[in-house]
């Protein structure tokens, strides 16, 4: 089961490390990571998808609060959520297989940002079947070179769980599962 998490942290030095090497430890293979700065200074942003069963998702929630710079975790995979990657694709393209190549770029919604004599640079943005299928039609082209990022996730509505997270005070963390157990950590 592919499970992701939306993990709030501080801006320090070594908390990537800590986040992953919590889930290494637990025998989890990370499929996705993507980290970044949020609208708030100095709070990090980390989607996290992972291969895990439905019991263990609980156990890595509550070890990811345990850690001292998470600052909210949310399992989004059961809610509306919007999912997106980004990718840049090099294309190996000549005068003649330059306007297919263009026509493909509409079709999926991309755009070229880097025009070379021998080459395109293509950044397409989307869920990764979308992605997927624009580097498929693109293979025989020629793929250069190709850079994704991980998966990107937001819960759609108007719910933002980093501030219910702030207004707790300090070293107070309750998570609360479907089941009714709740941990205070």
């Amino acid at each position: 089961m592919q499970t992701t998490f939306i993990v709030h942290v501080e801006d320090q030095p070594g908390v990537l490390t800590r986040v992953t090497s919590l889930i290494r430890r637990r025998g989890f293979n990370i499929e996705s990571l993507t980290v970044g700065h949020t609208e708030r200074a100095g709070i990090s942003r980390m989607t996290i998808v992972m291969d895990s069963d439905e019991r263990a998702v609980p156990r890595i929630e509550a070890n990811l609060y345990k850690l001292v710079n998470v600052i909210s975790v949310e399992n989004v995979t059961p809610q509306p959520v919007v999912f997106r990657d980004l990718a840049m694709i090099k294309v190996a393209a000549t005068e003649a297989s330059r306007g297919p190549i263009m026509q493909l770029v509409d079709v999926f919604r991309a755009r070229v940002v880097d025009v070379s004599p021998d080459s395109l640079i293509i950044e397409i943005t989307g869920t990764e079947d979308k992605i997927d299928g624009l580097v498929e039609m693109l293979k025989p082209y020629g793929v250069l070179e190709m850079a994704r990022t991980g998966r990107v996730a937001m819960a759609r509505g108007s719910s933002a769980p980093i501030l219910a997270a702030a207004e707790r005070p300090a070293g107070d963390k309750e998570v609360e599962f479907d089941s009714g157990v709740s941990f205070s950590v």
